[in-house]
């Protein structure tokens, strides 16, 4: 059941009409109502089979006004680049034996994981323990990597990930409703743009079919996919 909050914010849009995307960070700002920096979240619901390998939607996107999230970043590397992940800010740095704690079930506290690719077939053997987490290091993700300091300065910076879902949707984090109209805006735009980038050959007719964005705590505003 929708709270009190929640269904006053409804009675000030039209939840049915489409609205251009300034126009939707205008009322996303307008109608938070919760006292912390609610996160903006973006939903794009594509024109694929999921089910078929070649019409995956997956990848990378640095936003230029980055997520306004701290993320604590887990690396995986041998000695000699492990000093470039320390200098470059990651929060945990180690080798087979950070793999070891994982697989115990310690050592994650963490949001993302890379690797170097020398360390891959040691972190392959923690499928159980992070695949679910959704932690496991890609390089379609940019999270397999010989250059793992470059990758955590990115990921700290805004660098996000996102992939298609089981039911052909995308969502992703573009910031927070303390951000401004335009940085909000222009976040939206890149990760709408590195979406149609991906466009999957195979997939028919409509690619982007419709678009939305909510805040943690407040309702979905409808956004005209024609705008991007």
């Amino acid at each position: 059941m929708a709270g009190k909050k929640t269904i006053e914010a409804k009675k000030r849009y039209d939840d049915q009409n489409e609205y251009s995307p300034s126009e939707a960070m205008e009322l996303i700002k307008s109608l938070s109502s919760a006292k912390f920096d609610e996160t903006v979240e973006a939903v794009f619901r594509l024109g694929i089979d999921p089910k078929k390998a070649d019409q995956l939607v997956r990848g990378t996107v640095a936003l230029p006004n980055g997520t306004g999230k701290t993320i604590r970043v887990c690396v995986i590397a041998s000695a000699d680049k492990a000093g470039e992940a320390e200098a470059a800010g990651a929060d945990i740095v180690g080798g087979e034996e950070l793999v070891d704690e994982i697989a115990a079930g310690r050592a994650l506290d963490f949001d993302l994981m890379i690797a170097s690719p020398d360390m891959m077939a040691k972190v392959g053997t923690l499928g159980r323990v992070l695949g679910p987490r959704g932690l496991m290091p890609n390089p379609k993700a940019g999270t397999v990597t010989a250059d793992v300091g470059k990758a955590v300065g990115e990921f700290k910076g805004g660098r996000i990930e996102y992939r298609n879902d089981r039911n052909g949707n995308v969502h992703a984090s573009i910031g927070k409703v303390s951000f401004s109209v335009e940085q909000l805006e222009e976040n939206l735009q890149a990760l709408s743009d590195e979406i149609n980038r991906l466009r999957p050959a195979s997939a028919k007719g409509t690619y982007i079919r419709n678009a939305s964005v909510s805040s943690t705590m407040g309702p979905g505003i409808k956004i005209d996919a024609g705008k991007f």
